[in-house]
């Protein structure tokens, strides 16, 4: 990353319109692409959790699509600055671009409610899993919208006839690559951390049960690869000492 961000401010150099505020192209693109990609690998592991029923794949599926929304927000964030600074506004509702993106992020923005909405954990795999698929099937749509827009013309840093230049096609794939290991040690990370969670969870589990204590799990949005346990109310026993029959009484 500090590599990435060395070429962006140090070697690529000036666009000729824009100036230095073409210099989040580099930003803003790379967080674009592995957002969207992020979508559609969450839908792939959904995928693979429908087939295998291995909640495993349901985690990973749900890191997945979880950090891709932030980076979702990061290019809606870098794009809206980069709009102000090309056409002034800081929204263009009839860009097709900005707008495609936006509906993305906002149907995956449901993902979270759905799955916390359902405390069941196998059955909010199975939902989520198939929210999953049918939203990463926008995903596609989004990238055709970019290419047969012809309302405006989404924020470039060079024209339909030419290329980029090499400094500035270099400072971008390794500005991407960046990006994506980026995307990939903060989703290893989470999942290290949730697994490092339900192993702390089953633990206390554990301890409570030893002490006859009842455990309900708390509902969440985040996978869970333990069985709902309901807290139910113990029967007390009476430890009062019973009447003994009286002897020589007579029924």
């Amino acid at each position: 990353m500090a590599l990435a961000l060395a070429l962006v401010f140090f070697y690529a150099p000036l666009e000729a319109e824009q100036g230095f505020l073409q210099k989040i192209f580099y930003i803003h693109v790379p967080f674009a692409i592995v957002a969207l990609c992020g979508f559609v690998l969450g839908s792939l592991l959904a995928i693979q959790h429908l087939r295998t029923r291995d909640p495993r794949w349901d985690m990973r599926s749900y890191v997945v699509i979880h950090m891709s929304l932030i980076f979702a927000v990061g290019t809606l964030i870098t794009g809206s600055i980069w709009a102000k600074g090309s056409w002034g506004h800081w929204w263009v509702w009839s860009e097709p671009t900005l707008v495609s993106f936006l509906i993305i992020f906002l149907l995956y923005a449901t993902y979270q409610p759905l799955r916390f909405a359902i405390e069941d954990p196998e059955r909010q795999a199975r939902y989520a899993s198939v929210f999953a698929i049918t939203a990463g099937a926008f995903v596609p749509l989004n990238y055709l919208a970019v290419n047969m827009a012809t309302a405006y013309v989404h924020p470039r840093v060079f024209s339909s006839t030419s290329n980029l230049p090499g400094s500035m096609a270099l400072t971008l794939l390794v500005s991407l690559l960046a990006m994506a290991l980026l995307f990939a040690t903060l989703c290893k990370y989470e999942l290290t951390a949730k697994h490092a969670r339900m192993q702390l969870r089953a633990l206390r589990r554990r301890l409570t049960e030893e002490v006859d204590t009842p455990v309900r799990r708390p509902r969440s949005a985040a996978p869970s690869h333990e069985p709902l346990q309901r807290a139910t109310p113990g029967f007390q026993t009476s430890t009062a000492p019973t009447a003994r029959p009286i002897e020589g009484s007579r029924a």
